[in-house]
């Protein structure tokens, strides 16, 4: 398997440009391939064929919808394999993450699929002679912008929920790890979807969004990235008063009390914190830990986060691969070294693997202090903070007392310690005993400064539709 060719997929064709930007292994530092460059034309094209696109696939029945959609997805199922080398060429994920990624992103178009035949209206009751109807109608051509840590289920998530409700789709994919979206265009294209209701392009970030989010063809702007890029997003839309989708950035936090399995959390804690090397917006990320089970935490966590195979992902038996891109490295090490001058303990990891690749180790840090930046800012990598508390609601306070609020964890057995945190935590996904944030059936968004609305469940849909109410008055005969 080789990694494909690179291009953009505008009005149902192919095609390239004169400018390209890299495609780098991280592994090897190595160019693997060249992502075309959009250009003005390119975008006036993709505006104008996404508007045609919307008037045919609008008034395609939602259940043909749902067929075309489960199609291409059988495709990407058969073509798992395929794609899951090529993310691992341009991410470094270890390979069997990379197939279990696209998996989860045919999960994504399964679901939403199944939805596109149950976005519902209703009849509001009325006085005779008059009907009051709520319809759903599709809101229109979408600019959606995905990001670099899982370049196939992100952009499924935003293409799934535009093509199952009726919309059309301008993707604008990461520019680092292209493949997957190209991928999902490709099965797309393979099942005959219209043309004009899918088209992705690649580019300068800013350049494309402030070409396209103007735009009056743009209906909505669904951005999946940091909290500062969406907030310029979110900015540059409602001066058109463009709605916009937005699942941005979190810290998340861990609560572990006093009557859990220790073991067995920490263990579980520190796989997860490595999958995909960190680099996940719902990434557990500070450990409040009952001061009664705080050493024990600690020891059995910070052991199997220094245990964790670090590799190339092609290597059956690594368990992290490095981190996606260059710029991720100083960040680790600035995070680390401002926290050890500000008191923290390193307890292991905390720097650069080797000269080749950008690997970094699994890093625990203990008992950090409130001022250290890695409090407050997300590290984005495989970075842990644990440190002690004396209550449950020591630990709440400590996990509420960031700006972010979109995934948080929490290990008890006690009823009302549960019921607690359920009343109490700040997030818009909370997961007691399991680490499990996001599944196709569940609705995902966050709170505070993680963001706006909800992706997947019976929710998923909604931003892609507009409510209309019909009052319709009849002559009684």
């Amino acid at each position: 398997m080789s990694y494909p060719d690179l291009q953009l997929y505008i009005d149902g064709a192919w095609r390239t440009t004169g400018d390209s930007l890299p495609v780098v292994n991280p592994v090897t530092e190595e160019e693997v391939g060249r992502v075309p460059v959009a250009r003005t034309g390119d975008l006036d094209d993709a505006l104008a064929a996404a508007e045609r696109g919307f008037e045919v696939w609008s008034h395609t029945s939602p259940r043909e919808r749902a067929d075309m959609v489960r199609a291409a997805s059988d495709l990407m199922r058969q073509r798992q394999d395929e794609i899951a080398h090529a993310i691992t060429l341009e991410h470094g994920k270890p390979f069997q993450q990379a197939r279990l990624e696209v998996i989860r992103g045919c999960e994504f178009f399964e679901w939403d699929a199944g939805e596109a035949v149950r976005t519902y209206g209703r009849v509001i009751p009325s006085a005779p002679g008059v009907r009051y109807v709520v319809h759903h109608q599709p809101i229109g051509p979408v600019a959606a912008f995905s990001p670099w840590n899982f370049p196939m289920s992100q952009p499924a998530r935003k293409v799934a929920g535009a093509v199952a409700s009726g919309c059309s789709i301008i993707l604008k994919a990461a520019e680092e790890t292209p493949a997957g979206a190209l991928h999902i265009a490709k099965a797309f294209h393979d099942v005959g979807l219209p043309p004009g209701v899918l088209n992705v392009v690649f580019g300068v970030p800013a350049d494309i969004s402030s070409h396209l989010i103007p735009s009056q063809t743009v209906k909505l702007v669904a951005f999946t990235g940091s909290t500062a890029v969406g907030r310029h997003l979110t900015t540059m839309a409602s001066s058109h008063m463009t709605p916009v989708l937005m699942e941005l950035g979190g810290h998340a936090p861990v609560i572990v009390c006093e009557d859990t399995d220790v073991d067995e959390a920490a263990v579980s804690s520190a796989i997860r914190k490595t999958r995909n090397a960190g680099q996940v917006c719902t990434s557990p990320t500070r450990f409040f830990v009952h001061e009664q089970v705080y050493d024990h935490f600690l020891d059995v966590f910070t052991k199997r986060c220094a245990a964790t195979v670090v590799g190339d992902g092609m290597d059956e038996a690594t368990e992290m691969g490095p981190l996606a891109n260059e710029r991720r490295v100083p960040a680790l090490s600035g995070f680390v070294a401002d926290a050890v001058d500000a008191g923290a303990e390193l307890m292991t990891g905390g720097k650069r693997i080797g000269d080749t690749g950008f690997f970094f180790e699994p890093t625990v840090l203990a008992n950090v202090p409130d001022h250290a930046r890695v409090m407050q800012e997300e590290p984005f990598g495989p970075l842990a903070i644990v440190n002690p508390v004396s209550s449950l609601d020591e630990a709440i306070a400590c996990a509420n007392s960031v700006p972010y609020g979109l995934a948080a964890y929490g290990f008890t057995n006690r009823a009302d310690y549960a019921d607690r945190m359920v009343e109490k935590v700040e997030a818009g996904n909370l997961s007691i005993n399991t680490l499990e944030a996001s599944l196709p059936e569940t609705p995902f968004g966050g709170v505070k400064s993680s963001g706006y609305g909800r992706e997947g469940g019976t929710e998923g849909l909604n931003h892609y539709t507009v409510v209309k109410n019909v009052s319709h008055a009849m002559k009684i005969v």
